[in-house]
């Protein structure tokens, strides 16, 4: 493989009642572009009694973007947010100083017997100047998002910049989400195409470029933008991440990711203090867990 390149597998993950695929962070490569977390949401079967319940936490300096392809979000936070995100929509949480939130399977889901959840939970940090900016929520319907199909290859804008569109996300550094999808094997160009680093999610099918074979629940890295041409077998979906990184290091965390590890820890007193906000109507907490050393 070449020295620019990185392939990267899923590593499960516990997350209460189903288990997530942790592609990023990773060892050798802490972000791409802005993106520093990405997290592969099942695909698992929910139901009688087994639902999505994450009790409140909270983040600083980075945004979260919830994105599904089947099941729903019923999403909740400090400054007063209440959405259910649905599969193709677009949540989207800013953190800056500091907000709480949870996530849960909305009641209506509930009285179904069994039902599918499969997404993606992704962080993207800010830029310095933005780390401390107020908290936010901005949501995005599924109809809203660019959607267009070139040579029988679906394309969704999901954020950003890429293939000369602009999506109404745009965060708040030089990025680009794409969601792809090719019924028929198919190569396509991305010469001139995407700016910065490029990460290559395989949701299902495989791809291939001129040195590596890509397959489901893998990524591929490429930290230059000089990726001209991928091969997608039959039936194969990919997202695609990345953009410019930011001029400086972040570090992570918990659920806190900054320039600055003073910064880090001041969040970890306070959460530990119970002195961040809280969301309206619920007393849960998560508590902060204990760090390897």
């Amino acid at each position: 493989m070449a020295n620019n390149k990185l392939l990267v597998n899923e590593r499960q993950t516990d997350l209460g009642n189903f288990m997530v695929g942790r592609l990023l962070p990773f060892r050798k490569k802490r972000q791409v572009g802005p993106f520093t977390f990405i997290d592969h949401i099942g695909p698992a079967e929910l139901g009688n009694g087994q639902y999505l319940d994450v009790d409140q936490h909270p983040h600083i300096g980075l945004s979260t973007l919830t994105y599904l392809f089947e099941g729903e979000i019923e999403h909740r936070d400090s400054i007063g947010s209440i959405q259910i995100i649905t599969p193709g929509d677009v949540g989207f949480m800013t953190a800056g100083c500091g907000v709480t939130h949870t996530e849960r399977t909305p009641q209506h889901k509930r009285q179904e017997e069994t039902f599918t959840m499969h997404g993606y939970q992704i962080w993207l940090a800010l830029p310095k100047e933005k780390e401390e900016m107020e908290p936010r929520f901005d949501y995005y319907p599924s109809s809203e998002i660019p959607t267009w199909t070139e040579n029988g290859v679906r394309f969704k804008l999901v954020a950003g910049n890429a293939f000369g569109k602009s999506a109404p996300l745009q965060g708040y550094s030089p990025l680009f989400m794409v969601d792809i999808y090719a019924e028929k094997a198919t190569t396509i160009s991305l010469k001139n195409q995407l700016k910065g680093e490029v990460a290559f999610v395989i949701v299902k099918g495989s791809i291939s470029d001129q040195e590596e074979r890509v397959e489901a629940g893998q990524m591929l890295i490429s930290k230059t933008n000089e990726a001209c041409e991928i091969c997608l077998d039959a039936q194969t979906q990919l997202l695609l991440f990345g953009g410019a990184p930011l001029p400086e290091e972040h570090y992570l965390l918990w659920n806190f990711v900054s320039h600055s590890k003073t910064r880090l820890k001041e969040a970890q007193k306070d959460w530990e203090n119970k002195e961040f906000p809280m969301v309206p109507d619920d007393n849960t907490y998560i508590p902060m867990p204990a760090l390897k050393r």
